[in-house]
């Protein structure tokens, strides 16, 4: 018996005898017979139309044979995290978590599908962000009669909880997503507060692939996100998106710590390598060092993981 049919059929069956009896001349002759009658049958009919959507719910559920082609990671995690990995033909390169999504076909970077790729895999779902498909790729795979699945992404906690919902609701997986959900909002319930009147570290956001290709993270990406979240302040709020690096910048930044993926740290030569980077040495970060770095994917998906990335950042900015 499920709890809304038992809910709705309760009160339904009380409202219904009270009734009765308000309106029956043999009130006190009755009232024990019906108490025990009554309730018995409205409890059987109710709670099977209470429960029908229920059961119609479960009954649509995914079939295994279905091939999915996901095009970013943070949709990957999720339909993992749902437990549809087993139905993931392909991915885009940013899906590498969990460890085991590295061993599937890479179809290209989120921002640069190939569509030939894709369909090579023969999938028959492909899920991806409406900010990185672009209308000439879906009109390829609507053209090809792929059916397609394109979602939102804010970068913020109710953005990430959507996001997960709306997955899971699409692909008849309702109770994982809402499992899922909870699992989030307990590490999220992890992180320490932070005082009203506590001053927040300037944190600068670096990407950086070698000293050729540096960029400084300013307002509205999720990186800019997760530091507000972690209870830092980004150094730079002049511009959104990003921007090429100049010394100028960052020494006018003076950030208190400095943040990189890790991957874009270890392309400079570590903390060492990025302290040569001129400006560097001028700013409250880099006479104190605090150059910190985090696993990229996990920073900036804002997906299940959310919780835990910014666990990590926020112990690293303290």
């Amino acid at each position: 018996m499920c709890k809304a049919g038992f809910r709705v059929l309760t009160e339904a069956a009380f409202f219904h005898f009270n009734q009765l009896m308000f309106h029956s001349t043999l009130k006190k002759k009755l009232y024990k017979q019906m108490k025990l009658n009554i309730i018995p049958l409205a409890f059987l009919a109710l709670s099977l139309g209470a429960c029908n959507n229920n059961t119609k719910e479960a009954a649509a559920t995914l079939p295994d044979s279905t091939k999915i082609v996901s095009l970013n990671g943070s949709v990957s995690e999720v339909l993992a995290g749902i437990g549809l990995e087993k139905n993931i033909a392909g991915t885009d390169i940013t899906s590498n978590y969990p460890e085991s999504m590295k061993a599937k076909p890479k179809v290209g970077h989120n921002k640069n599908i190939n569509a030939e790729g894709v369909m090579a895999l023969q999938p028959d779902l492909i899920i991806g962000l409406k900010k990185e498909v672009t209308p000439v790729l879906a009109a390829q795979f609507k053209a090809a009669g792929v059916k397609l699945l394109l979602v939102d992404q804010d970068y913020s906690v109710e953005g990430t909880k959507k996001l997960i919902h709306l997955l899971a609701d699409s692909l008849h997986a309702v109770a994982k997503g809402d499992s899922l959900v909870q699992v989030l909002e307990a590490d999220l319930a992890k992180i320490p507060p932070v005082a009203a009147n506590a001053k927040k570290p300037k944190v600068l956001f670096i990407y950086a692939r070698g000293t050729g290709t540096m960029m400084v993270g300013g307002t509205g990406t999720a990186i800019d996100k997760a530091i507000a979240l972690a209870g830092g302040v980004n150094a730079v709020s002049e511009f959104a998106d990003y921007k090429p690096l100049t010394a100028e910048a960052l020494v006018k930044a003076n950030p208190d710590i400095i943040l990189l993926f890790d991957s874009g740290l270890q392309s400079l030569g570590g903390a060492a390598g990025l302290a040569k980077v001129q400006g560097v040495r001028q700013t409250n970060a880099g006479k104190n060092n605090k150059i910190i770095s985090m696993d990229g994917e996990l920073l900036s998906s804002f997906g299940p993981r959310l919780g835990i990335a910014i666990q990590e950042l926020a112990a690293k900015i303290k």
